[in-house]
């Protein structure tokens, strides 16, 4: 196995002064080394993982990490900055940057010596040692554990086994102690969604605050490298669970019946000691979780109605599950038929199968491939929303069933929210039967066999029996609605679509409304093209909107919005709406509101213009196979100029009112509202 981090992955003297610049810098030496193949493509997948959550970490930490296709040998960069990088901890810049990159299909012992990385970036002494290294060669030594931290940490173990933390007795805990002897005991999970640094991190947080606090912490790691099950004695014995994780806990039947602390992966890394004070109080108070197999749904036991709070945001995951695994389908297959049509026209989609008919020398044909391929995809739009709605609510045994139901919604015409509807039902119907207690004889073969045949059967007799045919009515209805919009219906559509997709900027909202569009590309008419349209025009609004703001009144912002500024112009014209989280999450109060009067404007004049979009995705870049695309380039320009000149009017309001302090300008703007 190749060494993760060679002297030439160090830099000890970091020059950049943005996230983007030094992620650039390390990556650069990644590609020199041969570990990454293509430099853009590796930091844009480095990118997208930095708009789900910030990477910085408090203690000066920055840990820039991703799963690409374009890393051939998971890799490890270090650098090291003196003036500091914004990574977006609380307590304020990195000056240790750790750059990770692994391979989509990463083996298991690299991701092992990651995680075990992960966890000594918990212990201080380690962190010391890396600031005061000289040469680059003994800090590459240094992090790949060859050589131990200086002072009390040199006799620690390098790396914890990542899969679980072993319980720390403390003696002389007696406050800890529910019972004379026995310390008070916890289990935790944690995970995120890279499943790299944040799972272990927040692992070694927990365990570390458990033996400083008197209280055994075991935890069950569920990251890349797979996870070990907590053993179910160590489960039954814990009097408080934590969960600390960014997606799905898996098979969390295991820890019904327990006090239940249910929060984000940061929190585990940043407010250990908060997390285990509350999960000895709500011991103390005897509240119990209700959670079934495969079922996230907690009751907190007081009354208080924040179950149904907690059921709404699981009902969001779900949905949002879906949407994620769908999306891609709709960027390939739309993409490949919108080419289609801007080669071979409109009319090619009524060509003949390409399987009967081919010509190597003709356009047409190479269109009709195109066409047919993309329409092949889109075929599975339905079933996999449904499939991974399924998926979201009650893990593998409920593919089948969702996969199914959604095929049937396709069969009896039920569309898009027949989708929605199957993957809820299929959820619910094998989340129930894991209610069913069984026999231990029964329980190896009831994910494989017994869960998918009986759900498949339930969900298949009611889409095809019992809500299919209303529900594509419902459609119908819709559609018919959608192609009668004109006038002030319609502009009032666009304001709405437009709201929602500029208030979250890729968020449950934004994904709600594209995936409302999109579904609407099945099968289109001319109303649904509009409504794509107006949707992909108002998504391209946010970020178009920083850029320029940031140009024309430079001292309102930070130089590292400066920045983010210039890389907002080409993502704003490529429809990323993600490109303004970063002055969204700086300055919440003024920039989200002014996005969204610009979204709403540019919304309502696409939808008044007439504009239509036969692409689900590709902004400035798919003009030629637009409506009306002078009106519609319009509507995006009025877009950016309102919520631009909303931005910088609120700032510079707030500029005012803070100059006599005295502050230079980029210190006064950069305080978050």
């Amino acid at each position: 196995m190749s060494e993760l981090i060679t002297a030439d992955l160090v830099d000890l003297d970091l020059s950049a002064t943005t996230k983007d610049a030094a992620a650039r810098s390390l990556a650069e030496r990644m590609v020199a080394a041969h570990r990454v193949t293509d430099l853009d493509g590796f930091l844009a997948d480095v990118a997208a993982r930095e708009a789900q959550m910030p990477t910085g970490l408090d203690g000066g930490i920055g840990i820039p990490h991703c799963r690409s296709a374009h890393v051939s040998t998971p890799t490890l960069a270090f650098g090291r900055s003196t003036a500091g990088i914004d990574f977006g901890a609380a307590d304020g810049p990195a000056d240790l940057i750790f750059l990770i990159a692994a391979p989509a299909g990463a083996d298991d012992d690299h991701l092992t010596i990651l995680s075990g990385l992960a966890r000594r970036l918990m212990d201080p002494e380690f962190t010391a040692a890396l600031r005061a290294g000289t040469e680059p060669a003994a800090v590459a030594a240094l992090i790949r554990g060859e050589e131990p931290a200086a002072g009390p940490a040199a006799g620690q173990e390098p790396e914890r086994a990542p899969e679980q933390s072993e319980p720390q007795p403390v003696a002389g805990a007696d406050a800890a102690e529910p019972a004379a002897g026995a310390p008070f005991r916890i289990v935790a999970v944690t995970s995120c969604p890279t499943g790299i640094a944040h799972t272990y991190m927040a692992a070694e947080s927990l365990a570390a605050a458990g033996r400083d606090q008197g209280v055994e912490v075991t935890v069950e790691t569920q990251g890349s490298a797979g996870f070990t099950k907590l053993d179910p004695a160590v489960i039954a014995a814990a009097d408080a669970v934590i969960w600390a994780h960014d997606v799905e806990v898996r098979e969390k039947g295991r820890f019904r019946g327990k006090p239940l602390v249910d929060v984000g992966v940061k929190a585990g890394i940043n407010r250990p000691v908060e997390l285990i004070a509350e999960a000895r109080r709500k011991a103390e108070r005897g509240e119990v979780a209700a959670v079934a197999e495969g079922d996230g749904v907690t009751d907190a036991g007081d009354g208080s109605g924040t179950d149904h709070a907690h059921f709404g945001v699981r009902l969001r995951t779900y949905l949002m599950s879906g949407v994620s695994y769908m999306v891609p389908f709709v960027a390939a297959g739309g993409l490949l038929i919108a080419l289609s049509f801007a080669i071979g026209g409109y009319e090619i989609a009524s060509a003949t199968s390409v399987a009967d008919h081919f010509a190597w020398g003709e356009a047409d044909s190479w269109a009709a491939l195109l066409n047919q391929i993309g329409s092949a995809a889109f075929g599975f739009l339905v079933p996999v929303l449904a499939g991974y709605i399924a998926y979201g609510m009650a893990d593998r045994p409920a593919l089948v069933p969702g996969f199914v139901g959604g095929a049937i919604a396709l069969t009896v015409n039920a569309g898009f929210l027949g989708g929605l509807v199957a993957g809820l039902l299929a959820g619910a119907v094998v989340m129930a039967i894991q209610r069913v207690p069984v026999h231990a004889t029964l329980r190896g073969i009831m994910p494989v066999l017994v869960i998918p045949l009986i759900a498949s059967a339930v969900v298949g007799f009611l889409m095809f029996i019992v809500v299919g045919k209303p529900i594509a009515s419902l459609q119908n209805a819709l559609t018919d609605w959608l192609n009668g919009l004109s006038g002030s219906n319609a502009v009032i559509l666009g304001v709405v679509l437009g709201l929602m997709m500029c208030f979250d900027m890729g968020g449950p909202l934004n994904k709600v409304a594209y995936a409302f569009a999109v579904g609407g590309l099945a099968d289109p008419t001319p109303g649904s093209l509009k409504v794509m349209a107006a949707v992909m025009a108002a998504g391209m609004v946010p970020p178009l909107a920083m850029a320029l703001a940031t140009t024309v009144r430079k001292k309102l912002f930070t130089k590292t919005e400066r920045e983010n500024g210039r890389a907002a112009w080409v993502l704003g014209a490529s429809f990323i709406t993600e490109g303004a989280i970063p002055f969204a999450a700086a300055d919440p109060l003024r920039v989200i509101p002014s996005v969204m009067a610009g979204g709403a404007v540019t919304g309502a004049l696409s939808m008044a213009f007439g504009a239509t979009l036969r692409a689900p995705h590709g902004g400035v870049f798919v003009v030629p196979l637009i409506g009306e695309p002078f009106l519609y380039l319009l509507a995006v320009a009025a877009g950016t100029l309102v919520a631009a000149a909303l931005v910088v009017l609120l700032k510079g309001a707030r500029r005012t009112t803070s100059a006599p302090a005295g502050d230079p300008a980029d210190s006064r703007v950069a305080v978050t509202a």
